[in-house]
């Protein structure tokens, strides 16, 4: 019998610019787990720094796609969500999930970033996030979608003890948060969760690149969402998420790669088949 781990990911795919689907797939798959898309929209590019994007919202796919699923008797062992195209699609999202009750159900709450929404993202569509994380095993917002979810203003620097009530209230439905993108007082730069039912903080810290690509919390997720499945206790899928992260980011800065390209990821793809992490974690 096959016991592979399978996950279906309900993101958009964005052909040029290395995010979502199209570095989703890859990385998940690398790490021995089958990814099945679940396309939400298709974009000829991702949505920074690009014009005349050509854009299709692919709301009426969805529900025949997980209708023909359910047919087939395909089962998955986590559900994981991003960038939605309409609010509907958070009802599309809510059917997923449940009818995959046992399912690990991942929730990368994409709405903004830098303080402030994406064009594509609505007020509704915001609002309405808030009923999908409400069901959400693990969610992964950055800072600006924490903030948005708590209805907090964009803090530029935070304390440990701000963001461990952040991740508290973030935690009151789902079992795990965790906050990616947070500035300490103290100048350094982490990414901090919180497991409600084991009832640990945890920081991993990294290292700053005066340089922001998109595609970088996709991977961060993807490689979380994947540890967690293979059974990395919360600290360590932190960690592994964030050595890859880090490992692609610093390989495509120090080639000058043009941001807006994303990164390089294909050249340090193996290093999730070798099953060690780099990242010091700590308790918050």
């Amino acid at each position: 019998m096959n016991n592979q781990l399978r996950v279906a990911a309900i993101h958009d795919l964005s052909g040029f610019g290395r995010c979502s689907l199209s570095v989703i797939l890859p990385v998940i798959s690398a790490m021995g787990i089958q990814c099945v898309p679940v396309p939400t929209a298709i974009l000829s590019t991702h949505t920074g720094g690009f014009d005349d994007i050509v854009f299709k919202d692919l709301t009426d796919y969805i529900v025949p796609c997980y209708k023909q699923y359910k047919k087939l008797g395909i089962e998955f062992d986590a559900i994981y969500s991003g960038f939605l195209a309409s609010s509907e699609q958070i009802d599309h999202c809510l059917e997923f999930f449940d009818g995959y009750k046992g399912a690990l159900k991942v929730v990368d709450t994409v709405m903004g970033d830098h303080g402030k929404l994406y064009k594509t993202y609505t007020k509704e569509l915001c609002g309405r996030m808030k009923e999908l994380v409400s069901v959400a095993d693990v969610i992964t917002p950055n800072l600006t979608e924490a903030a948005m979810l708590l209805g907090e203003d964009y803090p530029t620097e935070m304390t440990t003890g701000m963001v461990k009530s952040w991740l508290a209230r973030l935690c009151e439905k789902v079992r795990i948060a965790v906050i990616t993108g947070v500035p300490l007082v103290d100048g350094k730069m982490i990414n901090a969760g919180f497991d409600r039912d084991k009832g640990g903080f945890w920081r991993v810290d990294w290292d700053y690149v005066p340089v922001s690509y998109p595609g970088t919390g996709d991977i961060f997720a993807s490689v979380l969402t994947g540890g967690l499945l293979k059974g990395d206790s919360l600290p360590i899928a932190m960690n592994r998420a964030t050595s890859f992260a880090q490992i692609a980011i610093k390989t495509t800065y120090s080639y000058g790669y043009e941001p807006r390209n994303g990164v390089m990821f294909e050249e340090v793809l193996s290093w999730l088949t070798s099953n060690v992490t780099l990242s010091d974690y700590k308790k918050l």
